[in-house]
Formats: C-alpha cells, sequence, structure tokens
C-alpha cells in the first residue's frame, strides 16, 4: 500500500442527464481521516459508493488502497469496508450472533469468527451486551456494533457514510472515539458528514464537495482561516449604550454591530492585546457586557463562505 491511501480524479457520474459527480477529486493519505463536507446532494455518497465499487463511474480514474476501483473492484473489496448511513445489524440477534454471522460470511471458520466476535465485542466495549438482542441496544451501541462488523477483516480502508447522524451527543462521542482508536491503529477514514463540528473533531483534512466536485479542501484550521481573521465579540447589556461601545471598539477597527443582539464584533490579530485593550475601554466607560471573548471562525462560517449555503441544506 502507497502512502496515498485513496485517489480520485476527473471522477464523473451522470444520472439522467444530471451530473452527481463533476470531475471529482480527492487525495487521502494512508492512515489519516479525510472528511467529505457538503449538503445533500452535493455527491458526497456517490463518492463513497464509486470508491468502494458499489457504483459505476462515466469518466476519471480513482484507487484505494492501492489497487484501481474500475480495474480490479475485487482487490479494493478485499481491503475496504463500509458502514452505511443506517444500521445492517440484524435486530433479531444478540451482538455476538451478529458478528459470528459476518465473520461466516467473510469465509472464516465458526471457531475464528467466534474468535473474532469476542476480540471485536471487546474492542467496542460490548462484551456486557454481547448476548442482548440488538433491538435492546442504543442508537450509539448499534452504530458500534455496525463499525464491528466492519472491521472483521480488520481493512486498511474504512468508509464512514454519515456515521452519527440521529444520534444523542453521548452517542455520538462514543462513535468518534471508536474512530480515533482504528485511525491510531492505523486505519484510513474516508468521513461524509453534515456535522461541521464532527469534521472539525476527527479530520485531519476537509473536502468541501458541492454540486459533484471539491471546490476547497485543506486542515479545518485552513478552512477557517480562509475566511478572515479572528474576531473580537462584545455583548453590550444596555441598548442604549451601543453607540458609546462602538466608538469605543472603533479604535481597534471596523465594528459590525447586530443592534437586535446588542453584538459587536471587530476583526483582530492580536487575540490578547485587542482583549485587554477592550475590556479597560468598556470598564473605564462604565459599559457593562454580558459576554466579551475573542472567536475564531466556524467551519460552519468557512463552509458558508465557499459554497453560499449551510450543510444542512437540500439541493
Amino acid at each position: 500500500m502507497t502512502d496515498i491511501a485513496i485517489a480520485a480524479e476527473g471522477l464523473r457520474k451522470t444520472y439522467r442527464g444530471v451530473a452527481a459527480l463533476d470531475g471529482f477529486r480527492l487525495s487521502v493519505a494512508a492512515g489519516t481521516v479525510c472528511g467529505l463536507l457538503g449538503p445533500n446532494g452535493a455527491g458526497k455518497t456517490t463518492a463513497v459508493r464509486i470508491l468502494a465499487t458499489l457504483l459505476s463511474f462515466d469518466d476519471g480514474h480513482a484507487t484505494v488502497a492501492g489497487a484501481d476501483v474500475a480495474g480490479r473492484p475485487d482487490l479494493v473489496r478485499e481491503r475496504i469496508a463500509l458502514t452505511g448511513q443506517y444500521s445492517a445489524v440484524d435486530g433479531s440477534l444478540t451482538g455476538r450472533q451478529n458478528l459470528v454471522l459476518f465473520g461466516r460470511l467473510h469465509h472464516l471458520g465458526h471457531r475464528a469468527a467466534r474468535a473474532r466476535a469476542d476480540e471485536l465485542l471487546e474492542q467496542f466495549d460490548l462484551t456486557d451486551a454481547a448476548n442482548r438482542s440488538a433491538t435492546e441496544y442504543s442508537g450509539g451501541m448499534q452504530r458500534r456494533l455496525d463499525l464491528a462488523a466492519s472491521l472483521i477483516r480488520a481493512p486498511q480502508v474504512l468508509f464512514l457514510d454519515e456515521p452519527t447522524t440521529g444520534l444523542d451527543p453521548r452517542s455520538r462521542n462514543q462513535v468518534w472515539d471508536t474512530v480515533r482508536k482504528l485511525v491510531a491503529d492505523g486505519t484510513t477514514v474516508l468521513l461524509t458528514t453534515q456535522y461541521l463540528d464532527e469534521a472539525d473533531q476527527l479530520a485531519d483534512r476537509v473536502c468541501v464537495v458541492d454540486t459533484g466536485r471539491v471546490v476547497a479542501e485543506g486542515t479545518p484550521d485552513e478552512l477557517k482561516a480562509a475566511i478572515g481573521a479572528d474576531r473580537l465579540e462584545v455583548v453590550i447589556r444596555e441598548h442604549d449604550r451601543l453607540p458609546d461601545a462602538v466608538a469605543l471598539l472603533e479604535r481597534i477597527g471596523p465594528v459590525e454591530a447586530d443592534p437586535d443582539t446588542r453584538r459587536l464584533r471587530v476583526a483582530v490579530t492580536d487575540r490578547v492585546a485587542a482583549l485587554v485593550r477592550a475590556a479597560q475601554a468598556l470598564r473605564d466607560a462604565a459599559i457593562t457586557v454580558d459576554d466579551l471573548g475573542v472567536r475564531r471562525p466556524t467551519l460552519d462560517e468557512a463552509f458558508l463562505s465557499l459554497t453560499g449555503h449551510r450543510t444542512e441544506e437540500t439541493r
């Protein structure tokens, strides 16, 4: 396997005259997490299905785990795993029975399948629930069982297609911890998500997908930095003191004011100096503040700046 685990160039896929992918490109280093961000219909799931050999493509070239997707799909399938948006476990079986079943489907003998199931139950903290029906599992436990089933053969590349959709915050954190452990052990992960905080938490690099192509890429911090500097934010308590506060903060830089929320924003380069200066000036003027701090641009703001719409919007 090369240092590049996933490579795609010029991928095109058309459905009934509509381009789902239009020159899609991607490069993912081995042992990292790449996050694909984009609104519904941007082409994320189509790209994953093509790279996982579940869907043909019209033009372009792609390799996964060192194997040509179009020329050697059999080799690709031997080296990857895919966890889709919806649980694939059988609710009528226990957690252990599900994993044994997947082991047998991977051509493991019965004894080897049971041994692998026990290893995965322990790895994913499901041993205590191993003999309970999967229907009794929480959403987070079912997703962890899904991930465990994907790892029967310890894939080189794991595709996660919106793995935490519909989960509560605690369950999402459990899935995130699981993904971090997999990457620490050398697995490459391609993650599609509409949750900006998920990409911020997990991804080494982010590719923003819109209308079937990658429109921006970089680390989360690089994408945030691309839309501008840090900003000083102040929320004034008394509405009638807004003009005074604006006059003070204009000594630091141009002020963006929102009268409805009494929030003022100023782009800054020296975070500490700007914060100290603003706090002292507001205090000397006896202007009461409800909030004062220096904020970095968010990944959500970067996405909005790059695409003109938010990830949850449907196209």
